[in-house]
């Protein structure tokens, strides 16, 4: 465990950028998988790699909004604009302004380099995108920066392979 928090610790953006390259895009398979009821290689290889840099790139976003909205809650209550938050309310604090500002970006940009990658120009359901960040995400992130910081992306990482699977098992029960 250590090594983890070493290796995350010296290198933030890069390790945060291999884990969510890695499993951002096993989220995206997952859901394809649960789709068509079989596993298999879901994208070709150019298209497999593109899913790769996307994740990476947004993984870049979200190391920089995590650290600046940790900064952003604690300025808030520093200058007695939010109340002394215990643990719990504090990452509650940091999810909800990260969700509700961040949020919205984050979907539009994963769903356009979504589309860029598709070659195609996708905007179906994108409400329910923008409606995760209140049902998933903010409870999500809730329990994500609960942990100590060098865990934190890790879970954000983990969080998209779940998203993917329930993302996955809503569709299938959508066309049943």
């Amino acid at each position: 465990m250590s090594f983890y928090i070493d290796l995350v610790t010296a290198y933030p953006i890069l390790t945060a950028m291999i884990q969510f390259a890695v499993l951002g895009t096993l989220g995206d398979s997952i859901s394809k998988w649960i789709v068509n009821k079989k596993i298999y290689i879901p994208f070709d290889i150019k298209t497999f790699v593109l899913k790769m840099l996307e994740w990476a790139l947004l993984a870049v976003f979200i190391k920089y909004a995590f650290v600046g909205f940790g900064y952003f809650v604690s300025g808030l209550v520093e200058k007695n604009l939010l109340p002394e938050l215990n643990h719990f309310w504090n990452a509650f604090a940091i999810s909800t302004t990260m969700n509700l500002q961040f949020g919205p970006f984050l979907v539009l940009i994963h769903r356009l380099l979504d589309n860029l990658i598709a070659k195609e120009n996708n905007w179906k359901n994108i409400d329910k995108g923008f409606y995760s960040l209140l049902w998933f995400w903010l409870p999500a992130h809730t329990v994500t920066f609960m942990l100590p910081k060098p865990f934190q992306i890790g879970l954000a990482a983990l969080w998209s392979v779940a998203l993917g699977l329930i993302l996955g098992l809503y569709s299938t029960r959508k066309t049943d």
